[in-house]
């Protein structure tokens, strides 16, 4: 008797589309084998087999897109009812805009690309169909080739093979990019489709001297994508501020010295996520999304705060939830543990879902200012970099004081340069005197 095959819990991903079927009718297959492959904006999802058997019939096809419960396939063979198990993610991040931060919390260890920044910012119009998704199943090629074609938009189906039996290539696949780009006859460009930006030439370096190719890490690869699609969607602007931690500083190091008894740091960060708070209550247009038609302000009136985190593998972005509701010692305590889980690679999609406002720290490295890229739908960021002793003058003579440096990055369409001004010197005022952060 064959059982059916359904999605198992992919948390709170839904109508996701499938990339990839590895099986077909009449394979035999074995426990944990994959079945499909999924990929929203955040994780490409391999479903593995709960049980060993023959494929009966498979239900769905590449571009069908699923949720938890969805039918995959019927499974016919001894011990096909057992329990579903959990779909794979492949470790890999989201692009949020926001720099490394030794000392926070940043993207996705987990994650892969949304569609390309191409496809993200051309006209509804000309917007391909959801559904269609190249269809590879008929291509020898290995699974990384095919994921490397999906990431640079290549249809795989007009790549030739120089592989053993005309296997294709990593090579294979990016001499074909080099040709979709080479100039074409009389002098024009050939360009890859992204919103008509010729693509840029490639160049043989080997020429010039000895040099080693390197493969990027999983995280920087499926962050690019996300990058250049904000960089090409929101009309950035940063504003720049500083302000006067001296005394916070002084508390904050008071708090620190009792956390590391107990086990935990208290770093200005927890500070910073109270302030951005407050700011966010007192100009609830930074703590907002466009509505898709771009018509309307989607106001959120919860406070969740995304923190940027500097891992081995690339940088990631771990949610503090509800941080309105949280003080200070707690805040710490569950930075401490987020930062853990990323550094060890163990974040799961629920860690990193939800913010409305994220911040990026390089106040661990250094820096004088940087302009953070918005994590869009976010229509704001937060920069901050290393603080630093400053005379400043104080009516009757100067004093040395600590300063941090505040950049403000903006979506321009949402929010104008005189709002960004007070929403930039509101933070820098409450982060002055704590005693603002319980207001």
């Amino acid at each position: 008797m064959a059982t059916e095959v359904k999605i198992p819990d992919i948390g709170d991903f839904k109508d996701i589309p499938i990339i990839e079927v590895h099986v077909k009718e009449g394979d035999t297959i074995g426990p944990d084998d994959p079945l499909v492959s999924l990929e929203s904006d955040k994780a490409t999802m391999e479903v593995p087999s709960p049980s060993a058997g023959v494929v009966e019939k498979v239900l769905i096809k590449i571009g069908d897109k699923v949720s938890e419960g969805s039918p995959i396939l019927l499974l016919k063979g001894e011990g096909a009812a057992a329990a579903e198990s959990k779909p794979q993610t492949r470790s890999e991040p989201k692009g949020n805009g926001a720099a490394p931060a030794a000392d926070t919390a940043a993207l996705m260890q987990k994650q892969e690309p949304a569609p390309s920044p191409a496809s993200a910012a051309a006209p509804a119009a000309s917007a391909p169909a959801a559904s269609a998704i190249p269809d590879f199943s008929q291509v020898h090629a290995s699974p990384a080739v095919r994921r490397l074609a999906r990431e640079l938009g290549i249809d795989l189906n007009a790549v030739k093979g120089t592989g053993e039996k005309g296997r294709i290539t990593k090579e294979d696949v990016k001499g074909h990019l080099t040709r979709a780009a080479a100039p074409a006859p009389g002098g024009a460009v050939m360009t890859s489709g992204g919103m008509g930006i010729p693509e840029i030439p490639a160049v043989d370096f080997s020429k010039f001297g000895p040099i080693e190719t390197k493969p990027l890490a999983r995280i920087k690869k499926i962050s690019g994508p996300h990058l250049h699609r904000a960089w090409l969607n929101v009309p950035l602007v940063t504003h720049q501020d500083e302000a006067d931690i001296t005394e916070t500083d002084a508390y904050r190091k008071e708090l620190d010295t009792q956390g590391k008894e107990k086990g935990y740091r208290v770093t200005l960060l927890a500070f910073l996520i109270k302030a951005s708070v407050s700011a966010l209550r007192a100009h609830p247009e930074f703590n907002s999304s466009l509505s898709p038609d771009k018509e309307a302000l989607i106001l959120k009136r919860y406070y969740n705060i995304g923190v940027a985190v500097d891992t081995p593998d690339g940088l990631v972005v771990p949610v503090v939830k509800d941080a309105d509701r949280k003080g200070i010692t707690e805040i710490s305590q569950e930075l401490g543990a987020l930062s853990k889980k990323a550094r060890d690679g163990k974040l799961g999609s629920a860690d990193m879902q939800g913010a409305t406002f994220t911040i990026s720290s390089l106040g661990g490295i250094g820096g004088t200012a940087f302009t953070p890229l918005v994590n869009a739908p976010e229509v704001a960021i937060l920069g901050v970099v290393r603080s630093k002793m400053a005379p400043v003058w104080d009516g009757s003579e100067f004093k040395p004081r600590l300063m941090l440096p505040l950049s403000v990055s903006y979506d321009h369409r949402v929010i104008d340069g005189a709002l960004a001004a007070r929403f930039t010197r509101h933070l820098a005022h409450v982060l002055e005197d704590v005693r603002r952060l319980v207001i």
